[in-house]
């Protein structure tokens, strides 16, 4: 486990003297890290592997999914910076309990999810699913228009993303309702907390956006238990990890009708094996996990930014806690 905010750490190892980050992510984006950081933050050394001649003077780890044996030579390491949003590709056990996990928030990552939702929420409320069918098979067929205010737009994970989300939505004039592990109270929005109201939840939801973190909990949450409360007729967009969903669970309620259309932009595996149905599936549209990408000028200086505060003993922004997994 990983020490979290509001959580006093064991005995750490002493740390090293000056502040060095090793990165060890896209050699590109770290091209434009390294100018930012010399231009913004001199005092703060970046490194890549290559020019990491003493593995003691590391105490920041910017790293996807470092190796164990790399984790074992940072001896003085205080913080491990993801660089994407997520920090489910982390295995826990190879992380001392000292050192601070922290999940990268950053204004890139939510625009583009913003983006993407309020996409998918439009191209499944009017029918574009049935329409790219219809042009297809050579149909001329309108879909009845629903006004936006009968229909129901919900969202699971009330974090950064699901309420940039629901903000996003708001003006369209969608009634929107949350769900989250703890409370929330949100402006215009109707929330639920806890496996208790999930049902509720659930049962007032024509578009589904799921947004909550992977953890053990989570896993499979996206299953024929849950996705049969839904409203006949209701769809899915999954924006989360493909770990939440049961694969053949949402294939059986799409061919029995019970849910009409799902827009998904994470699977499991990634990429999907050439055979998988949803490739072929009419009701599914597939996208490449590219609803939310971290743009590397911005994410260098919500890095910079977290660094400093952990400098001046303050929370950072993202850090993980270790009571959630997320």
């Amino acid at each position: 486990m990983v020490a979290g905010s509001g959580h006093a750490p064991p005995v750490r190892r002493k740390k090293a003297d000056g502040m060095t980050l090793l990165y060890t992510s896209d050699p590109e984006r770290g091209r434009i890290w390294r100018e930012i950081f010399a231009a913004e933050a001199p005092d703060i050394a970046f490194v890549t592997p290559e020019e990491m001649n003493d593995p003691a003077a590391i105490r920041y780890l910017a790293a996807w999914d470092p190796s164990r044996e790399l984790l074992e030579r940072l001896t003085s390491l205080q913080a491990l910076f993801s660089v994407g949003a997520g920090i489910d590709q982390f295995d826990m056990s190879k992380l001392p309990p000292y050192v601070r996990l922290v999940r990268m928030i950053e204004p890139g990552i939510v625009e583009g999810m913003v983006e993407y939702a309020c996409g998918a929420v439009l191209t499944l409320h009017r029918g574009f699913i049935d329409y790219g069918l219809a042009q297809r098979e050579h149909r001329w067929a309108p879909v009845k228009l629903v006004p936006a205010a009968e229909r129901r737009v919900g969202v699971m994970g009330l974090g950064q993303l699901g309420q940039a989300v629901l903000k996003a939505v708001r003006p369209f004039g969608f009634a929107l309702s949350g769900w989250s592990r703890t409370r929330h109270e949100i402006e215009g929005v109707a929330c639920h907390a806890g496996e208790a109201e999930l049902d509720t939840f659930l049962a007032h939801c024509d578009i589904l956006i799921c947004l909550v973190p992977l953890t053990a909990e989570t896993r499979g949450i996206l299953c024929r238990k849950t996705l049969s409360k839904l409203p006949r007729g209701a769809v899915l967009i999954n924006v989360g990890r493909g770990g939440h969903l049961v694969e053949h669970d949402l294939l059986s309620l799409l061919d029995e009708g019970h849910l009409s259309a799902a827009i998904l932009d994470v699977t499991e595996p990634e990429p999907l094996p050439q055979e998988h149905p949803f490739w072929d599936h009419p009701r599914i549209l597939l996208t490449p996990h590219i609803a939310s990408m971290t743009r590397a000028d911005t994410a260098a200086r919500a890095l910079i930014a977290n660094i400093r505060k952990f400098e001046a003993g303050l929370p950072m922004d993202g850090e993980v806690r270790p009571d959630r997994g997320y």
